[in-house]
């Protein structure tokens, strides 16, 4: 048997039976506190024996069993710690993300859209052509310049829609802040707006997406957050309560 096993087994047999396996759990922290992040030093089954022994010897450097003991107790208390720190600062980064996103939301709906209409007129030439009549009004305190629209064509009787496509409008010089316009527009003939199928009741509804300003830059776009961000803010609210904004690092 190797002299660092010996060794350790020395030290193990000098405690009262009670604290041997608090010795050994001490053993695999110890041996393990500097290649495992987390609570998987407790797995004893990534080290073998020989090796924790080994490895933990190397770092014992004379300790007793009680010292062993009260050392592994220290790293774990540490590890805790930063893993806290770092999921508070995780936390508050998430919602400062979701505060973001929600101002920003906030602001985007007060450019408003005040009406939608869809119909199938005629070209100048006589062929039916698909118009999008819509009438918006600038709540906000920035020269819009561009819509990021989202129009949706059903019908009572189809579950699906006749259309449901995303479209760009670059408004010519721009729409002042408090200024209300009307657009007629007019969709590819030849895409699904052109569709003859869709029946006159159909019914438009159209949502704003983004904006752009003055400087063609895209207007409060912070993103949402993501899914797993979702599931991750709440585990971290439920285990250490909200941050709040203004707290230091």
């Amino acid at each position: 048997m190797p002299a660092s096993v010996v060794s350790v087994e020395e030290v193990r047999n000098s405690l009262p039976s009670y604290k041997r396996d608090d010795f050994d759990q001490a053993l695999i922290i110890i041996a393990t506190a500097s290649t495992f992040d987390g609570l998987d030093i407790l797995n004893p089954h990534r080290m073998n024996a020989a090796e924790i022994a080994e490895s933990a010897n190397a770092q014992m450097n004379g300790l007793t069993g009680d010292q062993v003991i009260h050392r592994a107790d220290q790293i774990l208390r540490e590890r805790r710690s930063r893993e806290r720190e770092q999921a508070i600062r995780t936390l508050k980064r998430l919602e400062e993300k979701q505060a973001n996103a929600d101002n920003d939301q906030q602001q985007m709906a007060r450019f408003s859209i005040d009406q939608a209409r869809y119909y199938m007129g005629q070209s100048p030439y006589g062929a039916p052509e698909p118009v999008i009549d819509i009438k918006v009004t600038n709540g906000t305190d920035q020269v819009v310049s561009e819509l990021l629209l989202r129009g949706v064509v059903t019908s009572p009787d189809r579950s699906v829609p006749w259309v449901d496509e995303s479209f760009y409008y670059v408004v010519a010089g721009g729409i002042e802040p408090g200024e209300t316009l009307e657009w007629s527009l007019a969709p590819n003939r030849f895409g699904p707006w052109g569709d003859t199928q869709i029946p006159s009741n159909a019914a438009l509804t159209v949502t704003l997406e983004g904006l752009r300003g003055a400087d063609e830059q895209p207007l409060w776009a912070s993103p949402d957050l993501s899914e797993s961000e979702v599931t991750r803010l709440e585990r971290l609210r439920e285990e250490y309560g909200g941050v709040a904004l203004s707290q230091a690092d």
